[in-house]
């Protein structure tokens, strides 16, 4: 026991360690989108539909052929290269997911593997060697190893080390770990069935069938929460790794021991919260805190994993059908996980696949009841309250297809892809002062334009004139072409500044940002300034580009939601902006965030580049609908600041804090930056 125990934990850690480690390494490639996340966890579920998948093959094969075939892929999975040489990187125009999908094939994609196989084909073993002993306190173990690997990433080992010391570290333990499974796999992949094993009952197929079903839910409302949680937010580790905690808590809650799970609280409990989520959802959560949004996300999601896991647990085989129940469960994952990842972004123009995941929980919830206890619904009292019951379903799936129609109806379009939901929002009366229409990421606010028609190429919002963006382009001279740079184009509203003679190059990621702008917006179509746009990731775009660009002023406004992505507030990326930077250029970047506070991070940054920052927030008044409170940071040389009195009127010099750690692409920790 003790050797399977500690081989298992040990491969249960390392596979749940990786998952946080890759996504970090990959995620500045892909504009920091949250969707990044979701993508990784769609092959994670893959993979671990085929690890599963062949352990369920290999036990049944004899024990030589067994031992043979494991230890080669385990010495065979010490090739591919942990972390993704340069070449993955995407070109701008390409559809992310697949290349992500590939890169994580080519590089954890066979270690992955195979640490997915152990839990149950040492499970297997252990049953054989033990003469049936029942293996479900290895498969509790196995999700506590998993739970204190993804704990320990955001606590120690994201805020201490760089990411390719975090590889290297991991494969180095890897390497450890293919020792003890082959000393491991040596002394027990010859055990003999046992006569006990096979005279055990197969499942029924109705069993089989609610496996899947019961994981597929689960899998759906984990990768549908973390979208919520993360598109405002920030694409994180810490808000990744907080629901699949939650996740794998209830797997060891529910497998470890039948006393936890109680369907008398467990159920009403998952009533309660879903009516309350769906007043969230119906915009009458909107004065929740940052913390009240984590807590009551979280409470949805552990409860209705509890449900579905403790229902799982209830129906868990004779050990003899062991690797075939992970299976299941495996593929019940993977079917969620391509819902929410490659579906649902295809076939759905707004998140559906959250309230279609309640909807869907719930009605598995009166389902399981009922199969349970049909005896006493076919009574009259019984029958009373199923049809009470599936009154209340259909009455809760209507409530949640009235929610997401009114989020869309006021909106003239709406459109999705992987980097996130988009649709504008268009005042009903345009003759209020501060009348607009404005482009929506999610729930946030990317930028709008003034209705009135003598006011529409005057910038409102983030960008007004006593706004740090505003300041800052206002600082050229009269006669005096400028060219400007744009990393995150919005709606456009920075073009409401442009002269003939100035030169705006956008860089947007997503090509739905630029059809929208076009389409919906006039600041694209009739500044008097010269416009270049290019798609892809600014900062990848800025490295191809083949002379630099002398910018005048460069502006940092790209954003994943409500949060800037990582790899664009690196000292790298600080390096490249101002090599295409004229010496007097005025680098600004939009830190306007109510969850980050990125001073810290700014001020290294402007150190770094030998630079000094200064800190410009604008309030305006309540009456003022045109403007937006702004926070803007604008890095520049001294001679340059000295140079222009009026950007520090107002205006406060930033200086780094000895005890922060600058960011690199190496190394970053968000989690020291969440405002608490």
């Amino acid at each position: 026991m003790p050797l399977f125990a500690l081989t298992i934990f040990v491969s249960a850690f390392l596979l749940f360690q990786i998952q946080p480690v890759i996504s970090k390494a990959i995620l500045p490639w892909f504009g920091g989108a949250a969707n990044v996340w979701n993508t990784c966890m769609l092959f994670f579920q893959a993979a671990l539909l085929g690890g599963y998948s062949y352990a369920h093959w290999l036990q049944r094969q004899p024990p030589a052929r067994q031992r043979r075939m494991h230890i080669t892929l385990l010495l065979m999975s010490v090739l591919p290269p942990i972390l993704p040489p340069d070449f993955w990187k995407p070109t701008g125009a390409e559809d992310p997911t697949w290349r992500i999908l590939a890169l994580l094939t080519c590089t954890i994609g066979l270690p992955y593997f195979m640490l997915s196989t152990s839990s149950p084909l040492l499970q297997s073993w252990y049953t054989r060697a033990t003469g049936g002993a029942m293996p479900w306190r290895l498969f509790a173990l196995s999700n506590t190893a998993s739970l204190l690997a993804l704990l320990s990433y955001p606590v120690l080992v994201e805020p201490r080390l760089a990411v390719p010391l975090q590889a290297f570290v991991w494969r180095i333990t890897y390497l450890a770990f293919i020792a003890l499974c082959i000393y491991t796999t040596l002394k027990y992949a010859a055990a003999k069935e046992n006569v006990e094993l096979d005279a055990a009952p197969a499942p029924a197929w109705a069993d089989r069938i609610l496996w899947i079903t019961l994981a597929a839910v689960a899998s759906v409302l984990l990768l549908a929460l973390t979208t919520y949680l993360t598109q405002d937010v920030a694409a994180i580790p810490f808000l990744w790794v907080l629901p699949l905690v939650l996740y794998l808590l209830t797997f060891i809650l529910c497998f470890d021991t039948h006393r936890v799970y109680k369907r008398w609280f467990f159920l009403p409990a998952l009533v309660a919260l879903y009516i309350y989520f769906a007043k969230v959802l119906d915009r009458e959560g909107d004065s929740l805190t940052v913390l009240q949004s984590i807590i009551i996300v979280s409470a949805t999601l552990f409860v209705s994993c509890m449900v579905c896991h403790g229902e799982l647990a209830r129906l868990k085989p004779h050990p003899r059908y062991l690797t075939g129940f992970y299976v299941s469960m495996s593929l019940g994952g993977a079917i969620g996980g391509l819902f929410v990842s490659l579906l649902a972004p295809v076939i759905f123009n707004t998140f559906h696949e959250l309230p279609i995941g309640l909807f869907l929980c719930s009605a598995l919830a009166i389902g399981i009841l009922y199969r349970s206890q049909r005896e006493w619904f076919e009574k009259p009292i019984g029958l009373a309250a199923l049809v009470f019951l599936l009154g209340s379903q259909g009455a809760f799936g209507w409530w949640l297809i009235r929610i997401k129609q009114e989020e869309v109806s006021h909106a003239p379009i709406a459109v999705r892809n992987f980097y996130g939901h988009l649709h504008l929002s268009v005042d009903r009366d345009p003759t209020e002062p501060g009348a607009a229409k404005a482009l929506i990421h999610g729930m946030i606010n990317h930028g709008q334009q003034l209705l009135a028609p003598e006011r529409r190429m005057i910038p409102s919002s983030y960008f007004c004139r006593e706004s740090g963006a505003g300041r800052a382009i206002l600082t050229r001279q009269e006669g005096v072409p400028q060219k400007i740079g744009v990393l995150g184009l919005g709606c456009g509203a920075l073009l409401g500044y442009g002269r003939k003679g100035d030169t705006f190059r956008l860089y947007e990621i997503n090509p739905y940002v630029f059809q929208l702008a076009r389409q919906h917006f006039t600041f694209l179509t009739e500044t008097p300034a010269t416009t270049q746009e290019i798609l892809g990731d600014g900062r990848l775009a800025l490295e191809r580009e083949t002379t630099p660009q002398n910018f005048d002023v460069l502006f940092m406004d790209a954003f994943s939601g409500d949060s800037i992505p990582v790899h664009l507030v690196t000292r790298e990326a600080f390096a490249l902006y101002f090599r295409n930077m004229k010496p007097s250029g005025i680098l600004v970047m939009n830190i306007t965030n109510q969850y980050l506070d990125l001073k810290p991070v700014m001020a290294a940054a402007a150190q770094a580049v030998g630079k000094v920052a200064i800190e410009i927030e604008d309030a305006p008044p309540d009456e003022n609908a045109e403007c937006f409170y702004s926070h803007y940071v604008l890095i520049m040389s001294k001679e340059t600041l000295a140079s222009y009195p009026h950007l520090q009127k107002g205006s406060s010099v930033l200086t780094p804090h000895p005890a922060f750690r600058e960011w690199t692409d190496a190394f970053s920790n968000l989690f020291a930056i969440v405002r608490r």
